[in-house]
Protein backbone atom coordinates (compact mmCIF):
# COMPACT_ATOMS: atom_id res chain seq x y z
CA UNK A 1 0.00 0.00 0.00
CA UNK A 2 1.33 4.01 -0.95
CA UNK A 3 1.45 5.29 2.27
CA UNK A 4 1.18 8.44 1.35
CA UNK A 5 -1.52 8.19 -0.62
CA UNK A 6 -4.90 9.37 1.44
CA UNK A 7 -7.98 8.81 1.48
CA UNK A 8 -10.19 11.01 -0.97
CA UNK A 9 -13.81 10.51 0.23
CA UNK A 10 -15.83 11.97 3.15
CA UNK A 11 -15.88 11.27 5.96
CA UNK A 12 -12.20 10.86 5.68
CA UNK A 13 -12.31 14.10 3.52
CA UNK A 14 -14.59 16.96 2.99
CA UNK A 15 -13.02 18.86 0.15
CA UNK A 16 -11.16 17.13 -2.60
CA UNK A 17 -9.36 18.53 -5.26
CA UNK A 18 -7.75 17.88 -8.98
CA UNK A 19 -4.55 17.94 -7.57
CA UNK A 20 -5.33 15.70 -4.69
CA UNK A 21 -6.37 12.77 -6.91
CA UNK A 22 -3.57 13.75 -9.36
CA UNK A 23 -0.79 13.58 -6.52
CA UNK A 24 -2.53 10.08 -5.75
CA UNK A 25 -2.33 8.41 -9.04
CA UNK A 26 1.38 9.77 -9.64
CA UNK A 27 2.50 8.04 -6.37
CA UNK A 28 0.30 4.92 -6.98
CA UNK A 29 2.08 5.08 -10.85
CA UNK A 30 5.45 5.42 -8.84
CA UNK A 31 5.18 2.75 -6.25
CA UNK A 32 4.07 0.19 -9.26
CA UNK A 33 6.82 1.54 -12.18
CA UNK A 34 9.59 1.32 -8.76
CA UNK A 35 10.34 5.15 -10.63
CA UNK A 36 10.45 7.63 -8.97
CA UNK A 37 10.57 10.10 -12.14
CA UNK A 38 11.04 7.69 -15.33
CA UNK A 39 13.93 8.01 -17.84
CA UNK A 40 13.30 9.92 -21.02
CA UNK A 41 12.30 6.89 -22.96
CA UNK A 42 9.47 5.71 -20.26
CA UNK A 43 7.88 8.92 -19.78
CA UNK A 44 5.15 9.14 -21.98
CA UNK A 45 4.05 6.19 -20.84
CA UNK A 46 4.40 7.23 -16.69
CA UNK A 47 2.54 10.51 -17.81
CA UNK A 48 -0.42 8.58 -19.81
CA UNK A 49 -0.85 6.00 -16.80
CA UNK A 50 -0.77 8.92 -14.29
CA UNK A 51 -3.30 10.70 -16.65
CA UNK A 52 -5.80 7.60 -17.14
CA UNK A 53 -5.51 6.82 -12.90
CA UNK A 54 -6.06 10.09 -12.57
CA UNK A 55 -9.70 9.77 -14.60
CA UNK A 56 -10.81 6.61 -13.34
CA UNK A 57 -10.11 8.26 -9.86
CA UNK A 58 -12.18 10.73 -10.35
CA UNK A 59 -14.98 8.18 -11.91
CA UNK A 60 -14.84 6.35 -9.24
CA UNK A 61 -15.07 9.15 -6.37
CA UNK A 62 -17.34 10.93 -8.13
CA UNK A 63 -19.89 7.57 -8.24
CA UNK A 64 -19.47 6.70 -4.82
CA UNK A 65 -22.29 6.78 -2.58
CA UNK A 66 -21.51 7.35 1.18
CA UNK A 67 -23.79 5.44 3.71
CA UNK A 68 -24.97 8.35 6.40
CA UNK A 69 -23.39 11.14 4.52
CA UNK A 70 -25.90 13.68 3.20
Amino acid sequence: MCRSIKTLRPPFTESVTEEDVRAAALQYVRKISGFRAPAAHNAEAFDRAVETITKASEELLGALQVRGSR
